[in-house]
């Protein structure tokens, strides 16, 4: 029976320190993870925030430009994107198609200077302003989480957690094709509607 227990002490005493060594580990990459779902969680809070404003904006423009139908029915096709996008990567796509469709929103504005002057549509451009710039914070803290997170998955010893334990690296979230250029503005036909 004594040389039962040496070996089998031995092999709990192992076990143990392998326990103290995983749980550690195991659970920074469940912190890690939930900081990065937590992060996402403020991303679309932002992104709820900026499709909320949408209609109104949209209504206080169409009264003044019924003729661009063009870019209203597209910011209301992007807002519906947006509304159906489930993952990140959905909604990474949905927010470039919408955020392209604001700026020829805004091209279309500077051609009437009363709807620039009127106080409903000012409010909301600035309403928008800031949740575009509470959007672009979020989307900064989402991706240094991400980073972090990965980072988790990828060294080792926690490559050898993540792999046993499922996670997986999370995406970044990426700026639209072309985001790099400055959007051309043409002026040149101001006035003329």
């Amino acid at each position: 029976m004594k040389k039962l227990l040496g070996p089998i002490g031995i092999i709990v005493i192992i076990l143990v320190v392998i326990a103290l060594l995983f749980i550690p580990k195991y659970n920074s990459l469940v912190t890690a993870e939930e900081n990065v779902d937590s992060k996402w969680a403020q991303v679309e809070n932002q992104l709820q925030r900026r499709y909320d404003l949408i209609p109104n904006l949209v209504e206080s423009v169409k009264g003044y430009t019924n003729h661009e139908q063009e870019v209203i029915t597209s910011i209301t096709e992007a807002r519906a994107q947006m509304g159906s996008a489930s993952s990140p990567e959905e909604q990474a796509v949905a927010n470039d198609a919408l955020t392209g469709a604001l700026s020829r929103l805004l091209v279309v504005v500077e051609n009437y200077p009363n709807l620039k002057a009127d106080a409903n549509f000012r409010q909301l451009m600035d309403e928008l302003a800031g949740t575009e710039n509470r959007l672009a914070v979020a989307r900064e803290d989402y991706n240094n989480e991400v980073q972090q997170f990965n980072k988790h998955v990828k060294r080792f010893p926690g490559n050898l957690m993540a792999g046993m334990f499922g996670f997986e690296q999370k995406e970044y979230f990426k700026a639209a094709a072309g985001a790099d250029k400055a959007p051309s503005i043409d002026f040149s036909q101001s006035g003329t509607h």
